[in-house]
């Protein structure tokens, strides 16, 4: 939001509703002016009831914060940039002469509290851009809710003998070569299943999912076999093949009958 924004957001409709509130003169408030807060838009208000040390409140969707010599000299600095935006045509002249009817009753009420002498030395050595101006607070975010981790389980329908724990990253690199191994004549147990019947890695049941955790990445995919390559940004990678106990492999015998 620009800091001219920040001055007109919520002048409008509502700017003679608003022109009542900080028409407070200085006779009514004198005695309560540390209690007299003031919004980036320069309402002004009294609060019944102020915590110790408390300085913004929210209500209605504002914010009002203390009067002080240091937001005063905010307040100042905003005017002077909303003055430069009306006098180049990019602020309406009703807006203009609401904030500058505000200023002027709260530049009386900061005067008669603070001093004009103490006011200009604020004024002389204050930097608007060190100020941290009063906003509203965010909303907290609602924590999202945890889906419960599954353990990867295939085939999912049945329980056997032994299982490999499978992590969701190895997943997803089989994942990502799925459809081209299977074009290729591989089968989705071949690729990702993690029970036996014996323990891993003991017997041809535990798919290639089960043997690209870690630093392994994938590498050739054919039909006879996949390439598995272990460290390949170690500068000394090796790779092995995971081979395809469907399809017919060279040391393979046919049997005669």
């Amino acid at each position: 939001m620009s800091l001219l924004t920040t001055m007109i957001r919520h002048l409008g409709t509502d700017a003679s509703k608003a022109d009542s509130q900080a028409s407070i003169t200085a006779s009514e408030t004198s005695e309560h002016c540390q209690s007299l807060f003031v919004t980036t838009n320069l309402e002004i208000r009294k609060f019944a009831w102020v915590r110790v040390g408390e300085i913004d409140i929210e209500q209605n969707g504002k914010v009002f914060r203390l009067l002080s010599p240091e937001y005063f000299a905010w307040l100042r600095s905003r005017m002077v940039t909303a003055q430069a935006a009306h006098k180049a045509g990019k602020l309406p002249e009703d807006a203009w002469n609401t904030l500058r009817q505000r200023f002027n009753a709260l530049q009386e009420l900061a005067i008669r509290e603070f001093g004009k002498e103490s006011l200009q030395e604020v004024l002389h050595s204050f930097s608007p851009k060190n100020y941290r101006p009063p906003a509203l607070c965010s909303e907290p975010q609602e924590k999202p809710v945890e889906v419960p981790r599954k353990d990867w389980i295939y085939p999912g329908n049945q329980a056997w003998k032994c299982k490999q724990p499978v992590t969701s990253h190895a997943v997803a690199k089989v994942d990502a070569i799925r459809e081209e191994a299977m074009a290729k004549g591989w089968s989705e147990a071949r690729l990702y299943q993690n029970q036996g019947r014996f323990r891993f890695p003991c017997g041809e049941d535990y798919g290639l999912v089960c043997f690209v955790d870690g630093d392994q990445e994938i590498g050739e995919v054919t039909e006879r076999f996949i390439e598995i390559i272990h460290g390949p940004k170690s500068g000394r990678p090796s790779t092995l093949r995971f081979y395809n106990p469907d399809v017919p492999q060279p040391w393979m015998k046919k049997v005669e009958d």
